[in-house]
């Protein structure tokens, strides 16, 4: 069993240190990403998984010593940690789920903080561009591209609350979506109706366009979605 002092001077002069900030930095810039997009796994989640994933990966050899043939065996029960986190992230409300993508985030992040503990330090970076790509660059394709439903918020005001909800009920028919989960109330005398909407990028521009053409709506917002990934 290693001394203190040992485990001490192993963290200092073995690289560790470098390891385990490449795991913290590459773990932050992936959380920065996801903190932006308001993401329950934002910049200390994943900096910290990250970090964690490559502590242990870096103390499994050591604690296991020199003689054994089993020098994995803390870091094999990363994934299965992981996993156990991830569930938490994902979440199902009434005909949606919600959280895989940030699910996924963390268990990649997790595997990138292993690479930086075992030093393969061109891997790990090459991996963090790759999930930035993925969270990024094919989210942005999918609904560019018009190939992924995706939900919205949208918020109409207005002073004839009934001339609204015909409206709205309109537009969603003529896209064959169907109406559900309406909020209403009432700000002096603005009239305000909320309600979320699956669809397109393509179909979103034709509500929104339908709700601002019609004459009983004075103002429409839109807000992405929280729960959508």
């Amino acid at each position: 069993m290693l001394s203190f002092s040992q485990l001490q001077q192993m963290l200092l002069t073995g690289g560790a240190a470098g390891r385990l900030l490449l795991a913290a930095l590459l773990g932050g810039a992936i959380g920065i990403d996801r903190e932006f997009h308001h993401r329950p796994s934002g910049v200390r989640t994943n900096l910290l998984i990250c970090f964690g994933s490559a502590f242990f990966t870096f103390l499994s050899a050591i604690v296991a010593g020199e003689g054994s043939t089993n020098k994995g065996q803390i870091a094999s029960n990363i994934v299965q940690g992981i996993g156990f986190l991830g569930a938490g992230l994902i979440i199902r409300n009434r005909d949606r789920i919600s959280g895989l993508t940030s699910a996924a985030t963390v268990w990649a992040v997790a595997s990138i903080g292993m690479a930086c503990g075992a030093g393969l330090y061109v891997t790990a970076i090459f991996s963090t561009v790759l999930v930035l790509i993925a969270v990024e660059g094919i989210g942005l394709l999918e609904k560019k591209g018009n190939l992924k439903l995706y939900n919205m918020l949208y918020e109409v005001r207005g002073r004839d609350e009934t001339g609204m909800t015909l409206a709205i009920l309109a537009a969603m028919d003529h896209e064959k979506r169907r109406l559900s989960g309406l909020d209403k109330d009432v700000i002096g005398e603005i009239e305000r109706i909320s309600f979320s909407v699956s669809a397109t990028s393509r179909g979103h521009k034709r509500l929104l366009a339908a709700f601002k053409g019609a004459p009983a709506i004075d103002e429409v917002l839109t807000f992405g979605d929280p729960e959508d990934e």
